[in-house]
């Protein structure tokens, strides 16, 4: 019952400071209240404030400096190239609120074009999710994603009921590699109706591919409007891997 209340308190603490931040009532470089501020209002321990605080810190809400406190940081829409993140986390950065709408989720043996997307050697059970993304009243993205079961079995009764596709795979499911195809693309009328888009607008399309080892684990691909989402990297020469020179 003690453990099950100092669960529920956090959530409480979370929930609160989260909607203050997202409402727009602190503002981006606002100094939030201190621990032991958080932590007299909430009558709790400081571990239970110090856990809130590094869980909004860790979705880009905060910014943690020692000794000079917490403060709300700037939103921002990019993402790192090679990073694969939860989704629901790049939504919070930007400082708006998150929501997901699942529209489809069945369970196949493979077709050719799984088989391909994923780059399967052999046939067998996949799952297939649609799932909406939402920042704030707008749609952010489509995420259309194909699951081997193979390598990722725990997913055959996975409902993503609570926890979207995006979500549930980058917290549940270790991958070795992966790769990335970026393009941009006209949004077709089915895709432009979910993102409430005119026909032809342009998106950003990223179609992923993971694997652990050589298993396939799952393809993904990801149809944003062009204004809402960008990628950046950051390189050295020694990690650009170059064709090799011709004769």
């Amino acid at each position: 019952m003690e453990k099950r209340a100092s669960t529920s308190l956090h959530g409480k603490i979370l929930t609160e400071i989260e909607q203050n931040i997202l409402s727009g009532r602190w503002p981006p470089g606002f100094r939030i209240p201190s621990e032991m501020e958080l932590t007299a209002h909430y009558q709790c321990s400081r571990m239970t404030v110090n856990k809130v605080l590094t869980q909004l810190a860790k979705a880009g809400l905060l910014e943690r400096r020692r000794r000079a406190g917490s403060f709300v940081t700037r939103p921002h829409t990019s993402s790192a190239v090679l990073e694969i993140p939860d989704l629901r986390q790049v939504v919070l950065g930007m400082g708006k609120e998150y929501a997901s709408q699942l529209l489809s989720r069945g369970q196949r043996h493979s077709t050719p074009e799984d088989m391909g997307a994923m780059r399967m050697g052999q046939a067998g059970p996949v799952v297939h999710a649609l799932c909406l993304h939402m920042a704030g009243s707008r749609p952010f993205c489509i995420e259309d994603r194909l699951i081997n079961l193979e390598s990722v079995p725990d997913a055959e009764h996975e409902m993503f009921t609570e926890h979207s596709p995006s979500s549930w795979m980058v917290n549940h499911v270790p991958w070795s590699s992966a790769e990335h195809r970026i393009r941009a693309e006209a949004a077709s009328e089915e895709t432009a109706a979910l993102l409430q888009l005119a026909p032809g607008s342009p998106c950003l399309v990223i179609d992923r591919r993971t694997w652990t080892g050589h298993l396939p684990i799952t393809f993904v691909r990801l149809t944003f409007p062009a204004d809402l989402y960008e990628l950046d990297a950051h390189f050295s020469p020694s990690s650009i891997t170059l064709p090799p020179e011709r004769a």
